[in-house]
């Protein structure tokens, strides 16, 4: 069983893409394994898993928790999206910049976000499966959002526009948000 890991230029980030095994019966893939995935500069205990279907062009995210920071890593069943993380840890030299990968059922690429980034895909294909571990449960106080669209993010979305949550719709900008509600 094999995986490989691609740093990305925001440290911590990593693209992992997965072997797949296949014959004429279908395929198999490992889609993690905690001692691999730990040579390869992931060591965390992952205790949620999360499940997300959506239709094209929706975009969820960003989203982040403060005080319950959550790392993720992020995998497709079925589709293709362009996954993002935003770097927002308040000390960081890469602090505002953001990487995006498209991570699809077909390339079995993986987006490893540590805790400390706002992290959101848009869906590419007509529907997508997405799974995603998360380090840290879910916790609605610590729960945030930043803009999608913040100009001074600049992130490139291929996607012409966004079906967003209410929510999403109106996250505060980069500059906006208050030092306690960063990481």
């Amino acid at each position: 069983m094999g995986v490989s890991f691609e740093k990305t230029p925001l440290e911590g980030v990593v693209l992992c893409t997965v072997e797949k095994y296949g014959d004429p019966r279908g395929f198999f893939m490992e889609t993690f394994h905690a001692g691999r995935y730990a040579e390869g500069g992931i060591n965390k205990t992952f205790v949620q898993d999360n499940f997300s279907h959506s239709e094209r062009s929706v975009l969820r995210g960003l989203h982040y928790q403060v005080n319950r920071p959550q790392a993720k890593l992020v995998s497709v069943v079925h589709g293709e999206i362009y996954d993002v993380a935003v770097d927002i840890r308040k000390d960081s030299e890469t602090f505002g910049q953001w990487y995006g990968a498209t991570l699809s059922s077909e390339n079995q690429k993986q987006l490893y976000v540590p805790e400390g980034f706002a992290h959101g895909f848009c869906v590419l294909s007509e529907r997508a499966d997405v799974s995603y571990k998360c380090s840290d449960l879910y916790s609605a106080k610590d729960e945030r959002s930043l803009l999608w669209s913040d100009p001074s993010i600049g992130i490139e979305w291929p996607i012409a526009e966004a079906s967003l949550s209410e929510k999403d719709e109106v996250a505060p900008l980069l500059q906006d948000i208050k030092p306690e509600d960063l990481p």
